[in-house]
């Protein structure tokens, strides 16, 4: 009997998730027993006949636009995902769907390393599915953060707002939003990058390009950037773990 996994998530044309976890297969010598299926659905209501009339489905990753939608699907999930309201892992028992988040893990261990004592405050960008992960560990690093919205809302700026006093305080930039992936590689949140300055994290959480447009124009300033591949990766470990634990 096989051992199968899969995406969820519209579009999957740019998902690394496949490609990872056949790797995987591999080195784990089971490429013979075991498939990565992309469900690609454009319609989360689908979730349930594709997915779970999928022959000995051990457990899934979901991607944009579906972190949030999931849940209402899922028998449990795990503290993270009842605080933050986003899941991007289920594992499968039986037909039981437990919701886990690990992004967090990914998140965190790949944003850690290279924080400095004076990033004492964060710049959100973007308020997805994604960016819940990233708060979440924020707090839990005690991290003071405001969202970056192009919608006005209490509690958080909107892009018109960031100006060169509020970059002096948030010296911790994170984009969660995917202007700047592939193939739209010209696009950038529309920030004033002219205040960026040596002081500043700039964090990715994309990862194709190697370095986006947010990145480059950091750099340019002196920024430290960093892109997401090292949060995915760990998140897929994650995954991994869970789905055969």
């Amino acid at each position: 009997m096989g051992k199968n996994y899969g995406i969820l998530g519209f579009p999957l044309g740019h998902s690394f998730s496949k490609k990872y976890f056949e790797n995987k297969f591999i080195q784990e010598g089971i490429e013979k027993e075991a498939s990565f299926i992309n469900f690609e659905l454009d319609n989360i209501e689908k979730v349930p006949s594709d997915i779970l009339n999928t022959l000995d489905l051990q457990g899934f990753c979901i991607t944009i636009p579906y972190k949030k939608a999931i849940i209402s699907y899922l028998n449990e999930v795990s503290p993270e995902v009842a605080k933050m309201g986003a899941c991007n892992c289920v594992q499968i028992r039986n037909g039981y769907l437990k919701g886990f988040n690990t992004d967090v893990v990914g998140f965190e261990k790949s944003f850690v390393p290279h924080l400095k004592p004076n990033h004492k405050k964060a710049l959100i960008l973007g308020t997805g599915g994604a960016s819940s992960a990233v708060a979440f560990v924020l707090e839990k690093l005690g991290i003071e953060y405001k969202y970056v919205s192009r919608n006005a809302a209490d509690g958080q700026f909107t892009y018109e707002n960031i100006d060169a006093n509020i970059l002096s305080e948030y010296t911790i930039l994170i984009n969660s939003t995917p202007l700047g992936m592939y193939p739209k590689v010209d696009a950038a949140p529309e920030i004033p990058y002219q205040f960026i300055t040596d002081q500043h994290y700039l964090y990715d959480l994309i990862y194709n390009p190697e370095e986006t447009k947010f990145m480059r124009l950091g750099r340019e300033k002196g920024a430290f950037a960093e892109n997401g591949l090292l949060m995915l990766e760990l998140q897929a470990e994650e995954n991994w773990r869970i789905w055969n634990e």
